[in-house]
């Protein structure tokens, strides 16, 4: 329900239109709601910045609320004439989806588990079966019913004690990422009383069935920053703070080895890490460092046997290498190399097993999972051999087994569940996903990597995928995809509901642009703190490749990105506007200079290494050159749609909503301009498996009616 606000009490203008007859009611017709100036002077470094809608930095101002909702209002009533269009799209892409699904079954300590889905219901319910898939079903949690009487709900962290007897579990009903931490009594059914509040929803049992470890979130800046030591049957009030965090560019969490025999308390900045181990055993002992903190070391923690494995970038080694240290010799002078630095080869990942170490790593872009034997008789690699394919393992949670679990999807290939047999190299598909489709072929579309040469040289890889009899004329509708930020590497992945575009005759590519890890440590490095504005760049130039190769042209040319790949979308149309007929924006972090000066905004200290530190002049100056809100001009731009949440924890609401009435009061064009604010949800938009359907279908009908395509 939106809040009712007096009309007298609104200190912004609302420009409206009589609604007497919405049946010859145009878009030209409904005027968007216009945003009172309230001038604030931002002074640092001997300069003023002056934002005429900082006031928009409030939840609780009602004038805020009724401006969300105005700007909401103004959204519905100009896209009224394609809400069939919505709900077809929607259905269409419902109805490719196996509603009543389920996750392919592990084992642990005695139970099967599985995740499954029931028709016409949107949450997830959580299983388990003792000893075998025959033994009588376990509901663990039914989420349809707890997330009843909730506009927004989501379960996460779900931890088993040790003895298969309770399970820890965390609920955010706000969406603003504050989880609380209930506990079940698996045999009974009953959930105990305790509330533990504030938390990041997950925690570890230690071995004694009764000590529960768990991380709690500072109150306002939302940063993860206590761990706390939970006896079963306890008061929370009680809880025992084990460890505080308290370098605000840390975040700290807590763990349990593969091994269950150390619980682990780690804490990790943008360029360090720091663990602290403790026996499992003995929970009630203090933890341990594991080795002195270092600025610039980076590493991970794997147990086995006798010894820590580290997957660590010491000694310059940029692309990581894996080195071990006896469990009683942690520190950093005793580790030893186990796989060496390669400079072409990203290692990424770990699998332990007794008699196998399985290595993920990234080469010229592409997955790859390398097998080898400890006794170093046979090492391999599974064969793969797309361009535009993603791999990787998934749940590998017994040391005792040579069975290897890995995903494997393409552009044009459904995701598959593989087990592999690593004596004897035989695999079997364990499920792979069901396209609800008659009429769906994956033989028929095509996909490709091709390369863009961006402003400096650098080849930069594209993915596109698209059907078959498209043809390199210049007038496909083409919507372009990037992230470019914190290392993420956004791989070529298939999508059952991006089928909705490809069948109408749209080309999807992703941008593996500088930022992300898809070529390696140095291609993240070479896209942040000083150099960040090589990521948007990188996405200008491959716009302007796929142009000049004539995959499209400037009038059926889309963009879309979220959360930092929102940041990405609001610098690419302040520079090359001209380039793209339409943009989709997600939650997007745009107020970049105003957001990072804020120490009370969650995150901003634990991305000072991402971003750069603007109370830093040098830092200042050079983000304060691409930050999308302060370089709004009176230009025109490209159609645009932008989304946020209300409760969002990552990008808070107000950047996207002051971004858009600057731009409502720059621009020169009169080209579509929507802010569609969620009013129940966060960072993740909505929750459940259907809605969030809603919201793409909202996406599609946006850039498909600006190719005036309605069906």
């Amino acid at each position: 329900m939106k809040q009712l606000i007096p009309v007298l009490a609104l200190s912004f203008i609302f420009a409206t239109s009589c609604k007497t007859d919405n049946s010859k009611m145009t878009n030209t017709d409904i005027k968007p709601p216009v945003a009172k100036k309230n001038p604030k002077t931002l002074s640092i470094h001997n300069e003023d910045r002056i934002d005429n809608y900082y006031w928009m930095n409030d939840r609780e101002n009602p004038d805020v609320i009724a401006y969300l909702n105005a700007e909401n209002d103004y959204y519905e009533e100009s896209t009224a004439h394609s809400k069939d269009f919505q709900k077809d799209l929607f259905e269409e892409m419902k109805s490719r989806i196996k509603e009543d699904d389920s996750s392919v079954p592990y084992k642990l300590n005695g139970y099967w588990y599985q995740v499954r889905y029931e028709k016409g219901k949107d949450y997830p319910i959580y299983t388990r079966r003792k000893g075998s898939m025959d033994a009588e079903e376990e509901i663990m949690f039914d989420c349809n019913t707890m997330a009843k009487g909730h506009a927004y709900f989501n379960l996460g962290g779900i931890s088993v004690s040790p003895d298969n007897t309770y399970a820890s579990f965390g609920i955010d009903t706000v969406s603003r990422r504050k989880y609380t931490i209930q506990i079940k009594n698996l045999i009974t059914g009953e959930i105990l009383p305790e509330k533990i509040e504030t938390t990041t929803g997950g925690s570890t049992w230690a071995n004694d069935n009764k000590t529960l470890f768990y991380t709690r979130k500072d109150e306002q800046t939302l940063r993860s920053n206590q761990i706390f030591k939970h006896k079963l049957g306890d008061d929370p009030e009680n809880d025992v703070m084990v460890f505080e965090e308290e370098d605000e560019t840390f975040n700290t969490y807590v763990y349990k080895t593969k091994s269950k025999e150390y619980i682990i308390i780690g804490s990790s900045s943008t360029m360090s890490d720091e663990y602290q181990i403790l026996n499992a055993d003995r929970p009630d002992e203090d933890f341990k460092l594991f080795t002195e903190r270092r600025r610039g070391l980076e590493y991970d923690l794997a147990h086995y046997k006798d010894n820590f494995y580290i997957l660590t970038n010491k000694d310059e080694a940029q692309n990581f290498k894996l080195m071990k240290t006896p469990v009683k010799a942690t520190a950093e002078t005793n580790w030893e190399e186990v796989i060496a630095h390669r400079k072409d080869v990203l290692l990424e990942g770990i699998d332990i097993f007794n008699n196998f170490l399985v290595t993920s790593e990234r080469y010229n872009g592409l997955t790859r999972i390398h097998v080898q034997r400890w006794d170093e008789r046979e090492e391999y690699y599974l064969p793969f051999t797309s361009e535009t394919y993603t791999a990787s393992t998934t749940t590998n949670v017994d040391f005792d087994t040579h069975k290897l679990r890995y995903s494997y999807n393409s552009l044009t290939n459904p995701a598959s569940v593989i087990e592999f047999d690593m004596v004897d190299k035989t695999e079997t598909v364990l499920k792979e996903q069901e396209v609800q489709d008659p009429d769906f072929d994956k033989n028929n579309y095509i996909s490709e990597r091709i390369w863009a040469t961006a402003n400096d040289g650098t080849e930069i890889p594209v993915s596109l995928v698209y059907k078959k009899g498209i043809k390199r004329n210049g007038e496909n509708p083409l919507l372009q995809y990037a992230y470019g930020s914190y290392g993420a590497t956004m791989d070529p992945y298939f999508s059952s509901t991006r089928l909705s575009l490809l069948d109408r005759g749209f080309i999807y590519a992703i941008a593996h642009v500088r930022g992300g890890e898809y070529l390696g440590r140095g291609w993240y490095e070479s896209g942040k703190l000083l150099q960040k504005k090589n990521t948007f760049t990188d996405f200008v130039d491959v716009s302007k490749h796929l142009i000049d190769q004539k995959y499209t042209s400037p009038d059926h040319l889309y963009a879309m990105g979220g959360s930092a790949g929102g940041l990405l979308m609001g610098a690419v149309i302040n520079i090359a506007p001209e380039l793209y007929n339409g943009v989709i924006a997600a939650v997007p972090f745009v107020d970049v200079v105003t957001t990072m000066l804020d120490e009370t905004i969650p995150l901003t200290t634990g991305e000072y290494d991402e971003w750069g530190n603007p109370n830093e002049k040098e830092y200042y100056d050079y983000i304060k050159t691409y930050s999308p809100y302060d370089n709004v001009e009176a230009k025109a731009y490209p159609n645009l749609l932008v989304t946020t949440g209300l409760y969002d924890s990552q990008v808070q609401y107000w950047e996207p909503a002051k971004w858009v009435a600057k731009l409502r009061e720059m621009k020169i064009d009169n080209n579509k301009l929507y802010l569609e604010t969620n009013m129940d949800a966060g960072h993740g938009g909505a929750s459940g498996r259907f809605e969030a359907l809603k919201e793409l279908a909202k996406d599609y009908a946006f850039i498909l009616e600006l190719e005036q395509i309605t069906e």
